[in-house]
Parts: C-alpha cells; sequence; structure tokens
C-alpha cells in the first residue's frame, strides 16, 4: 500500500551544518580512486539531483505512481524521521521483508538517509531459514509487509524489539509479535510532526550502505557488508547507461541486481521502474508502459522471452540494452529478433562488475574482460595460476579501496577464507582464453566428479536446453555405488512438448563426452528457484533419486567412449 496522502510542494532545506561539511568534503575530495561522496552516498546524490531537476521522474512504479527527485527527497527525509521516532541512529541496522514498490523504496532510502544501513530480507524465506536471516544481523528493527507479519512470529528472532507494519492491508493480519516486541503502523509514524535529526557525522564512501544476504543456493546465507564506493563501482561499470537512461528493477530490491539498478540512477540522475517480478507473458507490455530503456536478464529470464512466440510488436518498444546473465548461445538472435544490444558481465555481491563484454560480443559463451582497475587470475586449489585454457577458479582484486565488499557480517572465518593471499575467492570455476576472454564453467560446489572426469554441470545444462522441447533443466551430482558422483538430470518441458529419457540420451550422445551423458532423468513441472530464478540445487541434490527417476544403466541403454585407433607405422 503507498502512502496517498499528498507530499509538501516546498523542498526542505537540506544544508544542515553536517550537510555543509559533506559539500565541502565533496568539492575538495582528492582521493581518486575513492568515489566522492556526493558521487556515490545515497543521501548526497538524491539532494544534488533534488536541486538540480526537482521536477524530473525519477521513479515510476506498477501502479502508474510516479516521483519526482523532490518528492523522493521529500518522502525519504520523511520516512527518515519515522524511523528515528523507533530509535534508529546512524549506523544501525535496519531490517527490511517487503516485496518491490513504492514503500520498500521508501525505506531503504529513509534508512540509508540518517546513516543507517539497509538489510533487506528474501521474501521467499520462512522458518529455519528466516531465522537465521532475522538473526544474522543482530538488528532490532523490522520494516514488514503485513502479509509476512505471520512468517516472522514463526520463526522468531533474539533481537527485534520493533516492528514497522508497512505496505499493505493489515485487516485480519495478527499483529501480536510477542511481549518484547513493539508494533508500530508506518503510516501513524508518516503522519507525525517530528523533526528529522542530523546526523552525528558526515557520511563518507567507506561507511556501510546495506548488508545484502547471499542466495543461499549452496548452504546457509551470508551477509556481505557492502559500502557506498562497492555499491557505486557496481553502478558505474556499466558505463554505457546515462541520466536519460530508465532502468528497470525487475530483480527483488533484497537482490544485488535490484538494488544496483535502483541505485544506479540515484547516482547518475536518470529514472528507474520499479515493477514486483519478472512474468514472460507480460514482460514487453511492462516494457512499453514503463519507458524502460535497460534491464538485467538472470537465468532463465532471456531463454523464456526466446521460447515464446513471435509477434509483430517484437521490436515495438523502447529498450535499448539487456545484461544477459548468462550470454546464451541464442543472445545474438535475441539482439537481432528484439532490436536491443546485448551485454554480459560476471558479477557477485560481492564484487563490483569486474569482468565485462563490449555491445553484443562475438565471442560465445563468454562472460567478458577484466575491466580497468581490477587483477583477475585463474588459479589452482593452491592458489597457483594456471596456464591460459586451463580451468580453475577465479580470484579477484582491485586497484581501489572499499570497491569490493566489506567482509562477511559476523563471520570473519567466512571472510578470512574469502580473501586469503590477498586476493577474493569467488567460488567459482571459469577459464580464460589467450585473447583475455573468460568463460564460467561452473561453481565449485556444482561441479561433478564422475569416475576420474570433472563435469560442469552448466555446460552439459547448456546442450541439453539445445533441445526445442526443453524449457528449463537442472544438472546435479548424485552418490555413485562406484565412488564419487553419477549424473542427474531434472527437466521441465514446454507445454505439449514430449521429449522421453531414451531421446533425450540420443540427443546428448553426439554432443557431449561419453562421461557427461547422465544416467539418471527426472522430469518435473518447474524446477524449485529463488525469487531471482536461480534453480536451488541444494533442493535437488537433497531429494536425490526420487521414485519417478529414470535410470538409463537399468535400462540397459550403455554410452561407451569412442576408440581411436591409433595410426600404425610404417613399414621399413
Amino acid at each position: 500500500m503507498m502512502v496517498t496522502r499528498s507530499l509538501p510542494s516546498r523542498q526542505p532545506d537540506v544544508h544542515s551544518r553536517t550537510d555543509q561539511v559533506i559539500m565541502r568534503m565533496t568539492s575538495d575530495w582528492i582521493h581518486e580512486r575513492v568515489p566522492s561522496p556526493e558521487a556515490s552516498v545515497l543521501k548526497y546524490a538524491l539532494e544534488k539531483h533534488a536541486g538540480e531537476q526537482p521536477s524530473k521522474v525519477f521513479a515510476r512504479f506498477a501502479d502508474g505512481t510516479q516521483w519526482t527527485f523532490s518528492e523522493m527527497l521529500v518522502s525519504t527525509r520523511r520516512m527518515g524521521a519515522a524511523l528515528q521516532c523507533v530509535g534508529v541512529q546512524q549506523g544501525d541496522m535496519v531490517l527490511s521483508f517487503m516485496p518491490n514498490g513504492g514503500e520498500t523504496v521508501q525505506v531503504w532510502f529513509g534508512i540509508n538517509y540518517i546513516g543507517a544501513v539497509y538489510v533487506p530480507l528474501n521474501t521467499a524465506h520462512k522458518g529455519k531459514t528466516l531465522a537465521h536471516g532475522l538473526n544474522l544481523s543482530r538488528s532490532r528493527v523490522l520494516v514488514c509487509h503485513p502479509e509476512l507479519l505471520a512468517r516472522v512470529k514463526d520463526a522468531g528472532s533474539d533481537c527485534l524489539t520493533d516492528v514497522i507494519v508497512a505496505g499493505g492491508d493489515t485487516a485480519g493480519v495478527c499483529l501480536d509479535l510477542g511481549p518484547k516486541v513493539r508494533v508500530h503502523m508506518l503510516a501513524e509514524l508518516l503522519e507525525g510532526d517530528q523533526e528529522l535529526q542530523p546526523l552525528n557525522q558526515p557520511i563518507a564512501p567507506w561507511d556501510l550502505q546495506a548488508v545484502i544476504q547471499t542466495s543461499g543456493t549452496t548452504g546457509p546465507s551470508k551477509g556481505v557488508m557492502v559500502p557506498y564506493a562497492h555499491l557505486a563501482t557496481t553502478c558505474n561499470a556499466f558505463a554505457q547507461l546515462t541520466s536519460v537512461d530508465r532502468t528497470m528493477a525487475n530483480l527483488p530490491l533484497f537482490h544485488s541486481g535490484g538494488i544496483v539498478a535502483v541505485n544506479r540512477m540515484v547516482l547518475k540522475g536518470g529514472s528507474v521502474a520499479v515493477v514486483e517480478s519478472f512474468s514472460t507473458s507480460t514482460f514487453w507490455d511492462v516494457i512499453r508502459d514503463t519507458g524502460t530503456t535497460c534491464l538485467t536478464l538472470l537465468g532463465s529470464m532471456a531463454p523464456f522471452l526466446m521460447k515464446a512466440d513471435p509477434t509483430p510488436r517484437d521490436r515495438d518498444h523502447p529498450l535499448k540494452r539487456v545484461v544477459m546473465m548468462p550470454l546464451t548461445d541464442d543472445a545474438a538472435q535475441f539482439a537481432e529478433r528484439f532490436g536491443v544490444d546485448v551485454y554480459t558481465t560476471f558479477n557477485m555481491t560481492e564484487t563490483s562488475w569486474p569482468i565485462f563484454t563490449d555491445a553484443n560480443p562475438k565471442v560465445g559463451g563468454t562472460c567478458g574482460k577484466v575491466r580497468a582497475g581490477v587483477e583477475a587470475r585463474i588459479v589452482d586449489a593452491n592458489d597457483c595460476e594456471v596456464p591460459h585454457g586451463t580451468t580453475g577458479e577465479l580470484i579477484l582484486r582491485t586497484d581501489a579501496p572499499w570497491s569490493m565488499m566489506a567482509g562477511y557480517l559476523h563471520d570473519a572465518a567466512a571472510t578470512a577464507s574469502a580473501w586469503r593471499n590477498g586476493w577474493f575467492h569467488t567460488g567459482d570455476i571459469l577459464r580464460r582464453d589467450e585473447q583475455g576472454n573468460f568463460y564460467f564453467v561452473d561453481r565449485l560446489k556444482d561441479a561433478i566428479r564422475r569416475r576420474g572426469e570433472n563435469i560442469s554441470s552448466f555446460e552439459l545444462e547448456t546442450e541439453i536446453m539445445q533441445h526445442e522441447a526443453v524449457n528449463e533443466v537442472a544438472v546435479v551430482g548424485v552418490p555413485s555405488e562406484f565412488g564419487e558422483d553419477d549424473v542427474l538430470a531434472i527437466m521441465a518441458l514446454k507445454p505439449g512438448a514430449a521429449l522421453g529419457p531414451v531421446d533425450l540420451i540420443h540427443f546428448l550422445a553426439p554432443r557431449v563426452p561419453y562421461y557427461m551423458v547422465p544416467r539418471y532423468v527426472r522430469y518435473v513441472k518447474t524446477l524449485p528457484k529463488t525469487p531471482t530464478q536461480k534453480v536451488l540445487k541444494s533442493v535437488l541434490r537433497a531429494e536425490g533419486l526420487a521414485a519417478d527417476t529414470w535410470d538409463r544403466e537399468k535400462a540397459g541403454i550403455v554410452v561407451r567412449r569412442d576408440v581411436i585407433s591409433p595410426r600404425n607405422k610404417a613399414k621399413e
């Protein structure tokens, strides 16, 4: 639910003594490798653009609501004052458990405006997973959508003292979260006449802007500590975007992709369209309605759009640029069909787009080359660099401080392990060619070892997706009775399509090495995913060999190694 009362037309006087100090800091900024406060800190960037272009639309939402920069600043200050009313101070961490929408942006901006740290929670989480997220930051204040309150109560928290209810109808919702938790209605807090309290000190580029929890696809989520300079570096890595662009935040605002989409346009003075989620059926209508010129497509989003039937309006839209992660085999066809430039990148919440391509890369399967300011190596288990063309773990470092994560919150061991030997270890297997192009191979934890051979689940999934009947697929390793792993392929077929397991084997046998051909095949209606469309392989591995799994060996189908006869030596 959006706050519907009208906003004051007069822009408040934002130039407190603290703000004047930061303005002087910005004008005299001498740290060449660190972005200035005005170029990195949300508060100062928002004030700058509200002063220079107050009537420009900054944000457009799914319900048609639009906010100018001036209105955004007024709303943000009001939200900041409301948070201060429940005791939030500069440096505090504040949890947000909200779906994409106007009040979620208000909450985030209000948190940052008063120098507090934005800690968003995955709206799909519940039970023990949610309890872990609630307790990880040790935050005492949570802003929560009313439909999610029951989950919070069931999960429990050791730290919460105040919960602010925002963003929906509270009719029929139990607001009793126990004797230790005070419940506040955001609408009532916003109606107050409280004055915004000044900062204790200016917000610096190296201060924490957010703690973003990892997706938890391979284990419990970790809290990535994100300084303002880190997020600004990530935003600026896509230099092709300018203040005339409108990006779409179609990824959740608890995910780095959604956060970057919004934050980028605060810093650049552009605009953003915030939608609740990705939908294949309504995608192009939303693009046209919102005037979106750029967005990110993760995982299965691009394949879903390509598998949709062509229409005469495929090029009738304002979209100009798409960041596709990963770059699919039909990326060139995507660019041609929809009339857009396609880019791709390698990135993690912990990093800042260290590897990036130019528009419409000609090298198939690449994730780009190292951008300026980043060093990248491909190494073995001992951190020794491997030759070009050889797979290994990608490790990174930058020449600018605070341009990557500041560590994992309350997890010194994980931080030390990730940063060992002075390099950030991504946990991803890549290779690099002689021309400096990098290629993603697999997650270390998703790689499969079968009878002495290493198998990339990513590469096998890519081959299976080439079959026209397949809508989505995940490949995981399952324990083999002979030791190591056997390969299990879990597929969801397109509606009305048919692809039996024997036909799949015949399709793959000439395309992949014999040892990559799955032993097991299983069909599902849809794969389990995170809200950002990442497949939950940990769930699939835990399910293992379900009763409906087909076994190639029990079916008597053997895929053999190709025997290549050596050339006989000529007789003397």
